[in-house]
Order: C-alpha cells, then sequence, then structure tokens
C-alpha cells in the first residue's frame, strides 16, 4: 500500500506569509493570498495576481530553494521557456526558519491535468527545453546526492519503493528491469546542467504548447539521462522514439546507453511516484502511466 507524501515541518500561514511579505517585500503585503500548490518539499502560495511565495515545509528543501536563488537567473536568458527566476530572495524570519522565495506567477495548466495536447508540439517544445538545458555545467554548479548521479547508488531506494508499492505493481519484474538497466555503463561525458524533478506537474502548458517549467530545486550538473525519464511520462512507444530523435544532449544525439539509463530513471521516479501517492491522486496517476510504460 502506498504511503502519503512526507510530513511538514512546519506550518505555513497566510498570517506568516503577509508578515514575511510586510517586512521584506512591502509592495506585496496587502495582496491577497492563496494556497496553490503542497508538494513533498514545498508550499506554493499565490500572491495576487503576478507574483507567488514558495516556502519549503521540510528542512530537506530548504536548501533546494537556495539552489534555486543561485542558479536560475543564470539559466533563464538561454532557455526557450518560462522558468520562476526569484523576484526576491528571503531568509528566516518571524520563526520561519529557512530560505523562501517570491516569484512570478507563471500562467499556465500543469501537463497533468492539460486536455490531449498535439503530440509532435509537445515532443518539439520539450526536446527544445532539454536541448538547451543539457549543456556541460560550470565547475561550481551543485551536486546533487539523488539526482544526476549512476543508477547504482539509487538501487536501494528503488527496492523500498517497491516494497512499498505491495501489490500496486508486478515487483518482481521492476526489481528484474532494475538489475537488467543498473549494468547499463554510467555517463562518461561532462557533467551537464540537470533539471532533476522533470515530471508533468512542473511542466506548464498554455494555449497549447509548453510555456514555462518549474521547480528547479533538484537542478545539478551530473548525467542528463535523468531528465529524459519525461519520455516514459508523456509519451508511448512512438512518441517516444520521435522525442529521442529530436533530443540532442551538447550537440550529439541520444545513444543507447543514454536512452537505457533514462528508462532506469524512469523507473526509479514511477516507483517514487506511486510509493508516496496515497494522498495525491495525480502523483499516482503519474507513476501508473509510468510504470505501466516502462515494464510495457
Amino acid at each position: 500500500m502506498a504511503n502519503p507524501k512526507p510530513d511538514a515541518e512546519v506550518t505555513i500561514s497566510h498570517d506568516l506569509i503577509h508578515q514575511l511579505l510586510a517586512e521584506h517585500v512591502p509592495h506585496l503585503a496587502d495582496e491577497p493570498v492563496e494556497l496553490v500548490a503542497s508538494g513533498w518539499d514545498n508550499e506554493i502560495h499565490r500572491v495576487g495576481e503576478h507574483h507567488a511565495v514558495r516556502l519549503p515545509r521540510r528542512e530537506l528543501a530548504a536548501a533546494l530553494v537556495a539552489n534555486e536563488q543561485r542558479w536560475l537567473p543564470e539559466l533563464a536568458d538561454r532557455l526557450p521557456v518560462d522558468i520562476p527566476v526569484p523576484v526576491h530572495a528571503g531568509g528566516p524570519a518571524f520563526g520561519y526558519p529557512w530560505s523562501w522565495s517570491v516569484v512570478p506567477w507563471l500562467p499556465g495548466v500543469p501537463l497533468a491535468h492539460a486536455p490531449a495536447l498535439d503530440q509532435q508540439a509537445l515532443i518539439d517544445d520539450l526536446a527544445g527545453f532539454l536541448n538547451a538545458l543539457h549543456v556541460p555545467a560550470p565547475d561550481d554548479a551543485p551536486d546533487n546526492p539523488y539526482r544526476g548521479i549512476a543508477l547504482r547508488a539509487r538501487t536501494e531506494k528503488v527496492r523500498e519503493h517497491v516494497a512499498a508499492c505491495g501489490d500496486l505493481i508486478d515487483g518482481d519484474a521492476a526489481l528484474a528491469l532494475w538489475d537488467e538497466l543498473v549494468d547499463t555503463p554510467p555517463w562518461g561525458g561532462e557533467p551537464m546542467w540537470v533539471h532533476g524533478d522533470l515530471h508533468p506537474m512542473n511542466i506548464l502548458i498554455r494555449a497549447g504548447r509548453v510555456s514555462a517549467v518549474i521547480d528547479f530545486g533538484d537542478l545539478c550538473s551530473g548525467d542528463p539521462a535523468t531528465d529524459l525519464a519525461i519520455a516514459w511520462m508523456c509519451f508511448d512507444p512512438e512518441g517516444r522514439d520521435a522525442f529521442r530523435k529530436a533530443l540532442r544532449i551538447d550537440d550529439k544525439t541520444i545513444g543507447v546507453h543514454t536512452w537505457n539509463r533514462a528508462r532506469g530513471w524512469a523507473l526509479g521516479m514511477g516507483l517514487a511516484y506511486l510509493a508516496f501517492s496515497a494522498d495525491d491522486p495525480t502523483m499516482r496517476r503519474i507513476g501508473q502511466t509510468t510504470l505501466g510504460q516502462v515494464l510495457g
């Protein structure tokens, strides 16, 4: 049986948000505040028409918000879609213990909730974003212990998540495939920029096209196959083949080893989404879809 998402470690109230805004961004202090999302790591509250506040709900995520504050301004100009570059970087105050951000409100509907899209347009847009992102990262780019790493380093978590999913999946088939994919040769090129958490809730759609990509907390340098897992979340086999042909990493096509690692990442992420989806039907559906495509 799946578990719920991790518990929040702080209480985030609208009174707290108004206090933070009044102290640090006073021109937004009187705007209405509305909770729009509470994920594993962060809460997002819309502020008025044009802004949102992003606040970690557990200590693990505090470093992720600081990561966005440091790096998103450097990435924004060369990406073909909007990203939530912070307009204010906040810190601990009024009993709230961690970094937080004010970001632009990016209009659009998450891909997970969007109506049926033209598949070629989605292929073009996602490939365009990833081709622009997947270039060599600078030497001081962040590492991430959970993303962009060798598949084998995820084996313990994969086994835990298979056990947590119980009879929701064919655990034997999932583990057999994982044991096959972890033997794929690791990434041997330069560390690339990696989004780290690219799934259909972090891709926004407007007027039938990808308009924005959000939630860059796991941004890091490493193996770009991590992000290519999106192929199993969004496309059937024919669509995945077309998507692969549209992709480039540092101006090179996607080789079989990178594609197999991407399938491994899709398997691992699908298991994680399903394992912690007891209170989140959208992530449960994403996990089921991903595993269905990965396992065939």
